[in-house]
């Protein structure tokens, strides 16, 4: 049996088959919108993946937390759902998320079989709603599914920089070890959360309206 610690390396492996590589965490838009200007300005990418984890990835994180508590302790995490819904303006981005849920939602029903004893088969679900199952079956603590779900946008990020901006990986992997202590705050934050409604509200209004115009643009090279 894998530790958590394996398992929650596990999850963070970009090679998952989870849609994860189709994916920019909102940077692709907010690039074609100027942010680090063609790479004259590349320290906004890691000022943009922070005030992420300041807003849209503490609502992700925060559901994840919740539906971990609410399947380990016989709940029914799909309460979580209309919750990050409300919390999860763009309809592009929810779609992206449940599309992305669904993929995980597969992987997971092949290792962690027992993740379908809390959630349908191949279903549509947003993607934190299934981590946060995930996280229940395999043993993982409130602390590190936040973690979890905060490292795999900031490492989303960074990733899509490499392919979107004239980047030196060794500066881009730089950044991922400066938004370290983020991560952990958000961790540390949210490990005692088990009510949906307790779910932060927290937005980012801008990253919202990219993600509606780049769903509209025809040459792109993520999907949101």
């Amino acid at each position: 049996m894998a530790t958590p610690e394996l398992v929650l390396m596990a999850l963070t492996d970009a090679r998952l088959p989870t849609g994860g590589h189709t994916q920019s965490a909102g940077l692709e838009p907010a690039v074609h919108a100027g942010l680090a200007a063609d790479g004259r300005r590349l320290h906004e990418v890691v000022d943009y993946a922070r005030d992420r984890l300041r807003t849209v990835v503490r609502v992700d994180a925060g559901a994840a937390v919740v539906a971990r508590f609410l399947s380990r302790s016989g709940g029914d995490p799909l309460r979580v759902e209309p919750h990050w819904a409300a919390r999860t303006p763009s309809a592009v981005l929810r779609a992206a998320s449940r599309r992305q849920g669904r993929g995980c939602l597969r992987l997971a029903a092949r290792i962690w079989p027992a993740v379908l004893d809390h959630l349908p088969a191949d279903a549509e679900i947003a993607r934190p709603v299934v981590m946060g199952v995930v996280a229940a079956v395999t043993g993982l603590s409130a602390e590190q599914t936040a973690l979890m779900v905060g490292y795999d946008d900031a490492q989303t990020v960074v990733a899509a920089a490499l392919k979107l901006l004239p980047v030196d990986p060794v500066e881009a992997a730089g950044w991922g070890v400066a938004l370290h202590p983020q991560i952990a705050e958000l961790a540390a934050d949210l490990s005692d959360l088990i009510e949906p409604e307790r779910i932060s509200g927290a937005g980012a209004p801008l990253v919202d309206v990219f993600a509606e115009q780049h769903s509209r643009r025809r040459l792109r090279l993520f999907h949101a």
